[in-house]
């Protein structure tokens, strides 16, 4: 325990290890990358919280204050997922099913929100949301038992166990209300059975299914206010100084954003503070409008970057639990990225996704931390497959 011994272990040579862990096989670059876009969610903090304060973003409970703490917890998180040998979370997955429900009835229970967000449990001080912690949780569930079943993701029954996994979780954050967080649960089912291998046609007839049921789900499960985001991106200009104002004015930042942007806090959507959470949900504005086409850019590469090594770290794994997990983990940030831009851009319909390291959010920032820990923990502890 903890003592350091020195193998050779071929065809790589001498490897140090710790406690049996190869610390060779830390996965520098996921950490840079993961490093890199925190840095810029709290630069578009910073520029958020200066131009509302008056540069005074240093000030005590403050947007940028609040982000540097999360960012700090997040890094914690990230840490101890790391050092934390991952096939305990194997051994006790169901155990961990069940505490990732009981998060999810206790925050309904004991959580507050207004008529249009999600429940928020006040810890420390800081308002953290349980439905983010419960994508990783379900994620983690949902890894072991697909890993369980890889041979058999041709049957219908295999397919079904994995929808009745992911059913109660979902069902529990729809009734938060928070229809985009319920919507990451199905792409993340979805791309976990793709990576898995599960039958084609049995994915199509289950997609098939789901389209036939959004009638019913339009009709008796989606509020009036949900609707109305739904649709607007549709025709936003019907209704200019209501349901379009944030669409219409969130173009207006990307388009005046220009090659390489106005400047962090010159932005003028961000000085007018027009723009409803133009620090969390339409985050990307704000920053196309003062980093420019070039600095989406790099925002782009950054994400491709991180998406390539947690599918490299899920590939090189020998565990199909480390392939199924690295699947999950990369499905729900490609999702988040693909929902929230295409929001802000017009694509997508508006459904409060975050934008992953860069909207402001305690919650997320943590679960996305907890997550690529994991996929360290996994990186260290299995010598790497031929690649």
């Amino acid at each position: 325990m903890g003592v350091l011994r020195v193998e050779r272990d071929a065809p790589t040579g001498i490897a140090a290890r710790v406690g049996g862990v190869a610390w060779r096989d830390f996965d520098l670059q996921l950490f840079v990358y993961a490093v890199l876009l925190a840095t810029l969610g709290l630069t578009m903090a910073y520029s958020n919280t200066a131009v509302q304060l008056g540069g005074e973003a240093l000030q005590g409970g403050t947007t940028f204050v609040r982000g540097l703490i999360w960012a700090m917890v997040a890094l914690v998180a990230f840490a101890a997922a790391a050092a934390f040998d991952y096939t305990w979370l194997k051994a006790f997955s169901w155990p961990i099913y069940l505490v990732n429900l009981a998060l999810l009835v206790a925050s309904l229970a004991l959580g507050s929100s207004d008529a249009a967000s999600a429940r928020w449990v006040s810890i420390f001080g800081l308002q953290f949301q349980f439905s983010e912690i419960a994508k990783i949780l379900m994620i983690v569930v949902l890894a072991r038992y697909l890993a369980d079943r890889e041979q058999r993701l041709d049957s219908l029954s295999a397919i079904v166990g994995a929808c009745l996994i992911v059913i109660p979780p979902w069902v529990l954050v729809l009734l938060q209300p928070d229809l985009g967080t319920s919507l990451v649960f199905i792409a993340v089912l979805a791309g976990m059975l793709f990576m898995a291998g599960a039958s084609l046609r049995w994915l199509g007839a289950l997609a098939v299914a789901t389209f036939a049921a959004l009638p019913l789900i339009w009709t008796y499960v989606l509020h009036d206010y949900q609707k109305e985001r739904l649709t607007s991106f549709l025709d936003p200009a019907k209704d200019p100084l209501g349901a379009g104002f944030q669409l219409l004015t969130a173009q207006k930042a990307v388009s005046s954003g220009g090659l390489l942007g106005a400047g962090l806090t010159n932005g003028a959507q961000n000085q007018s503070n027009l723009l409803p959470v133009q620090a969390t949900d339409f985050v990307f504005a704000i920053l196309a409008e003062e980093l420019g086409f070039i600095g989406c850019v790099v925002v782009f590469l950054l994400f491709a970057a991180l998406l390539w090594r947690i599918l490299t770290i899920a590939w090189r794994s020998r565990d199909p639990f480390g392939l199924m997990m690295g699947a999950g983990v990369a499905s729900m940030i490609l999702f988040q990225i693909a929902v929230n831009v295409g929001m802000v851009l017009g694509l997508m319909p508006i459904t409060g996704i975050p934008l992953p390291f860069i909207t402001h959010g305690g919650a997320s920032l943590v679960s996305i931390a907890i997550g690529l820990g994991i996929l360290q923990s996994i990186a260290m502890r299995q010598h790497r497959a031929e690649w």
